[in-house]
């Protein structure tokens, strides 16, 4: 099963409307960060931490967007138009919003 942004922020608003408290979220979310940095330094050390890893950036993945849920962000909108900026300034070949109808259209093609 694939989960769009735009479900996974209505989901955490519908868990956090009602108790959910920025300052929490985002202590939340610097503490899983932190994690992910033990993790990426285990790693080095030649651990195999895929699942690990992938647990923890979750959970960052979770905390950030339950922020902007509860901040009434549109973060899939937000995250298309930095892009867009972004890949002028850094000169690459494509942005996302390209990249995903590239995408889209190879699968109606096939």
């Amino acid at each position: 099963m694939e989960v769009t942004i735009a479900e996974l922020e209505a989901y955490l608003f519908d868990n956090y409307r009602n108790g959910g408290i920025d300052q929490s979220l985002f202590m939340k979310l610097v503490e899983e960060i932190g994690e992910v940095a033990e993790v990426l330094n285990k790693k080095s050390d030649g651990e195999d931490l895929q699942v690990q890893l992938g647990n923890e950036l979750a959970d960052v993945i979770h905390y950030a967007v339950a922020i902007a849920a509860l901040n009434d962000l549109d973060i899939n909108n937000i995250i298309i138009e930095k892009d867009k900026i972004a890949s002028v300034k850094y000169s690459h070949r494509i942005n996302l919003e390209q990249f995903i109808l590239d995408k889209r259209n190879e699968k109606t093609d096939c």
